[in-house]
């Protein structure tokens, strides 16, 4: 009789431990961050204004081209006119206009990224104070990513994908 009542009393502790781990296995959530964020306002006219920002450098580099291109050519049509210190000269200034548009380059894309940081960062801090308030609300353990594959495989039977419900929350 004690047998049965040991055994029993383990086969109950054994259901209450797998149905205690089920509840806890299905205490997480998973979204698409990436279409979360491109789905929202804010990041549209984060974009926008990285967008208008880098056409102005765009323009920059075109004009600071073009105006090599044109002394370059003058060089060139005057190079067997031009005494030697004038060319040299000419030289000089060609010289100093490649390095500078070079230094140019690499600060518009050093600024560049430094923007899209700066104007990325209260969309991402948005995005994720949300995500933290509905997996809160809703009693999630965690939040998963599934974007660029880092959840290559989730149990939708198990965790609940909450994409669509932050991209309303988001608008």
């Amino acid at each position: 009789m004690n047998r049965i009542i040991i055994t029993f009393v383990f086969a109950l502790c054994a259901m209450a431990c797998n149905a205690q781990e089920a509840s806890l296995l299905s205490r997480f959530a998973y979204i698409s961050y990436g279409e979360v964020l491109k789905s929202m306002p804010a990041y549209a006219a984060a974009q926008k204004s990285l967008a208008d920002l880098r056409a102005n450098y765009d323009n920059e580099l075109k004009r600071t081209d073009e105006e090599f291109s044109k002394q370059f050519a003058e060089y060139v049509d005057g190079q067997r006119t031009f005494p030697e210190n004038i060319l040299l000269k000419r030289q000089k200034e060609l010289q100093q206009l490649m390095e500078q548009g070079l230094e140019f380059k690499e600060e518009a894309r050093r600024l560049l990224a430094q923007a899209e940081v700066e104007l990325m960062q209260p969309v991402n801090k948005q995005l994720k104070e949300v995500i933290a308030k509905i997996a809160k609300e809703r009693g999630y353990a965690f939040v998963l990513n599934t974007d660029n594959n880092a959840a290559p495989f989730v149990d939708g039977e198990l965790g609940d994908d909450i994409t669509a419900d932050v991209m309303e929350a988001v608008k």
